[in-house]
């Protein structure tokens, strides 16, 4: 059987600025499609970035708009959904793997529908494995076209078809969509879609857009909604938060988006990522007004050598980085940083490499992402011929790693003795025993508790440190 082509990716047209438009849905489910998932599964597993687990909740509301219920076991399933990532390469031969190990159910049992949907959806290359090497799967959506679902499940269930439906241009911002949300007390509220930096090694625009900023009507009464739902958490989403409202060209910006829902009765207030370029001082000044805001902020920094920093087009200097980390940390001292860095950049020369280790180490990071480089078709950086050996590359890895651990113990040490507000999460992965959260600062801490405490906000002291997390008691 032949795909039904609806529309493919284009890289080219994913660089396109268009006009932006909000579309309010007004979301009908056909009743043969609600009678055909009558007594149905579905399970989703998702790969990648809090963007990618966003759009898992929306996907799950519409399936539950149909009639589907969720299950975790994926045998189970009648409707399978893999969200996938395609930041690096790994993240794809994952998902390539996971479909592989999908077919033989499939192979089993023909009635279930396989859909592809996520980052990867939206490369050319891609759809060529699909179409050529897995082509049981019934549908490959991209990350526009999420409001499509319905329709094209339709086309699948009535028609028999197999469905690419795979966008590259988006000025459309959808409110309204529906959602089940994976978490009662923390949330994802998204702020911003896409993004218009185009660092050198990054595919997010062309896998998720241009950068689309949500009017902060539509913001603070999702935010309201969340508050009279009794939530406790909400995390600010975007590719990078701190360009909010530079495309809205009305003059409002993050800090002001910031002040507004911190303004509201919702005990945290957190937000990723952000970008040192778009930084704004006065963001530093609403943090340190409410208190409500978690004493943490996720900035990466990618490199701490300039001449790297300026072939990542990142259009900051180190100096001017570690500016905004001294400016916060003189303001609000018990705030944290986490980072993001990427080792092994095409043509790193050891010296660079020095220069950004020693530069690193002055920063004192509390936590961070590391990852060797990955070349990602359709980059800049993709096209510069390396002849940094990977075993060299790894070495380097290896003292990053190093430095890291050092100064993540060091912050950690901080801590023992005293007592900080947890929001409990679950009962702890490593140890059944303890229940597992994090604390304003976004510190995760392990503790003995009735796991009735889940989802309240608790008082725990700090009895040890373990570099990627604390041990606590809880303080009656």
């Amino acid at each position: 059987m032949k795909y039904n082509v609806l529309s493919k990716p284009d890289f080219k047209k994913a660089l396109l600025k268009k006009e932006i438009k909000t579309v309010c849905l007004n979301i009908k489910v056909p009743k043969h499609l609600k009678d055909f998932c009558k007594d149905k599964k579905y399970f989703i597993k998702t790969h990648g970035c809090q963007a990618n687990y966003r759009d898992s909740e929306i996907y799950k509301g519409y399936f539950e708009l149909l009639g589907l219920k969720e299950t975790d076991i994926l045998e189970k399933a009648d409707f399978i959904l893999i969200n996938s990532c395609a930041v690096r390469q790994k993240a794809e031969e994952k998902v390539l793997s996971e479909l592989g190990e999908i077919k033989q159910l499939k192979t089993k049992d023909k009635n279930k529908i396989l859909i592809l949907a996520g980052c990867m959806a939206q490369e050319e290359k891609n759809i060529r494995t699909i179409i050529n090497s897995f082509n049981f799967v019934d549908l490959v959506l991209g990350t526009h076209d999420l409001n499509n679902l319905v329709r094209n499940l339709d086309l699948i269930i009535t028609k028999n078809q197999q469905i690419i439906d795979v966008s590259s241009s988006s000025g459309c911002i959808y409110e309204k969509l529906p959602s089940k949300r994976d978490s009662k007390f923390k949330a994802f509220v998204n702020i911003t879609y896409g993004c218009d930096k185009f660092c050198s090694y990054c595919i997010v625009p062309f896998l998720r857009g241009r950068q689309r900023s949500r009017s902060i009507e539509s913001i603070l009464k999702e935010c309201k909604e969340l508050e009279k739902s009794g939530y406790k958490e909400i995390t600010l989403l975007g590719q990078n938060v701190t360009s909010y409202g530079k495309d809205l060209k009305d003059g409002k910006s993050f800090a002001n988006l910031l002040d507004k829902v911190a303004s509201l009765n919702i005990p945290r207030i957190n937000f990723l990522t952000s970008h040192p370029f778009d930084f704004d001082y006065k963001i530093i000044d609403v943090i340190k007004k409410h208190k409500n805001i978690m004493r943490y902020m996720h900035l990466p920094i990618q490199s701490g050598c300039d001449s790297i920093l300026k072939l990542m087009n990142r259009k900051y200097t180190f100096d001017e980085y570690a500016s905004i980390i001294e400016e916060t940390r003189k303001k609000i001292p018990d705030i944290r940083f986490s980072t993001d860095i990427i080792v092994g950049f095409p043509n790193e020369t050891k010296k660079q490499n020095e220069e950004s280790l020693k530069n690193i180490k002055k920063i004192n990071f509390d936590g961070a992402f590391t990852f060797i480089y990955s070349p990602r078709e359709g980059t800049t950086a993709a096209k510069i011929k390396d002849n940094v050996p990977r075993k060299e590359k790894t070495e380097r890895f290896k003292k990053l790693t190093n430095i890291l651990r050092e100064s993540f113990s060091k912050s950690n040490q901080k801590y023992i003795g005293k007592t900080l507000s947890v929001l409990v999460d679950s009962i702890s992965k490593t140890d059944k025993n303890f229940l597992s959260g994090y604390s304003h600062e976004n510190l995760l801490i392990n503790f003995k508790g009735n796991k009735d405490l889940i989802g309240s906000i608790v008082k725990v002291k700090v009895i040890s440190e373990h570099i990627y997390f604390l041990k606590g008691e809880i303080v009656i």
